[in-house]
């Protein structure tokens, strides 16, 4: 003779038990839903702000430029650059021209004005970005027809005869700096254990940076640099993205792939300068922006592949930083579910 289990029996005794918590959460799902669809939008707002207000609101602040010329000349000159644009120029005044390309090639001035009895001469390195060298160029010409003199441009740190808009830079800095968040969304996804995981992000690092840093190296062109310093830029930089992703992640579980996803895309990315110029963003954000993953990534890229290396330390410290900043939140993530795990064994 069969029987009915107990569990069967209690449920049909007492038929609202099943269904208590079943029937509250089903009253609370409607807010729950408009909870998540209102911060959803939040986040959506958010997300155009981000990519879009700094194009919008892009004007030069400070732009640094180096100027030659007698002082009498020089003051009627930045008097009138500051009326065309006022607070635009910030300048640098240097003995000759040589002592202004010094200046270029070590970023500390993104263009020159070279003033002479009979021409002004402008140079804007094209190395330096799209959008400063144009700034450069058009307030030079303005200069000049003020002055009434002829105007030369000249490119002192150009792109590549192959990319001579740079378009590799700008548009390949961006997927070295988040193909570590890529990678570490799949490593999380598919790859178990502690020590496995950082191994296959470091190997990710290793490879997809000297692979996408050959590919703009020797098939597009964007460089003739040092393969092996671009190398080593690309690595560094999907490092830091890497193991920031997977560090936030062991620690604060889904809220650190929140937290990674505002500093790579809500802020890093558009906050980059690779598609407008640093130099253009809303002050503070330009400065703050470089010292993300996504602007130092392509500030190192840009001062290994055109300007030998010069003010590469700082944004490499920078992804140093992030990459021992997202390690250090692994480890305490693993020492914190270890510590959880031999509790119970404890007690």
């Amino acid at each position: 003779m069969s029987t009915i289990p107990e569990t069967a029996v209690s449920q049909s005794a007492d038929p609202g038990a099943g269904g208590a918590s079943a029937a509250s959460e089903a009253s609370a799902s409607p807010l729950k839903v408009m909870g998540v669809v209102g911060l959803l939008v939040v986040i959506l707002v958010a997300f155009l702000v981000a990519f879009a207000l700094p194009g919008l609101r892009a004007e030069p602040r400070d732009v640094p430029v180096a100027l030659v010329a007698p002082e009498p000349v020089a003051a009627q000159l930045r008097a009138a650059a500051d009326t065309m644009a006022p607070d635009a120029i910030a300048w640098t005044e240097v003995a000759d021209e040589a002592a202004a390309t010094d200046l270029l090639r070590g970023r500390e001035a993104v263009g020159a004005i070279v003033v002479e009895e009979t021409e002004l001469r402008v140079l804007a390195p094209t190395a330096t970005g799209a959008s400063m060298s144009t700034f450069v160029r058009d307030m030079g010409e303005r200069i000049g027809a003020t002055a009434g003199l002829p105007v030369t441009v000249s490119d002192p740190v150009p792109f590549t005869a192959d990319d001579p808009r740079g378009i590799g830079l700008s548009a390949g800095a961006l997927p070295i700096a988040l193909g570590g968040w890529i990678a570490a969304v799949g490593i999380i996804a598919t790859v178990r254990g502690s020590k496995t995981r950082i191994i296959a992000a470091l190997s990710f690092a290793v490879l997809g940076g000297a692979a996408m840093t050959a590919v703009l190296r020797f098939w597009f062109g964007t460089f003739e640099g040092s393969y092996p310093a671009l190398a080593a830029a690309g690595m560094l930089g999907i490092a830091a993205t890497s193991l920031l992703v997977l560090g936030l992640q062991r620690l604060l579980r889904g809220v650190g792939i929140v937290i990674a996803a505002m500093i790579l895309i809500l802020l890093g990315n558009p906050l980059s300068g690779l598609t407008t110029a640093t130099e253009l963003l809303p002050s503070p954000w330009g400065g703050i922006g470089q010292w993300l993953p996504p602007g130092a990534t392509g500030a190192l890229l840009r001062n290994v592949g055109f300007f030998d290396g010069s003010t590469a330390l700082l944004p490499a410290l920078a992804l140093a930083a992030w990459a021992l900043l997202g390690a250090g939140c692994y480890a305490l993530g693993a020492w914190r579910e270890s510590r959880a795990a031999l509790a119970p064994a404890a007690s």
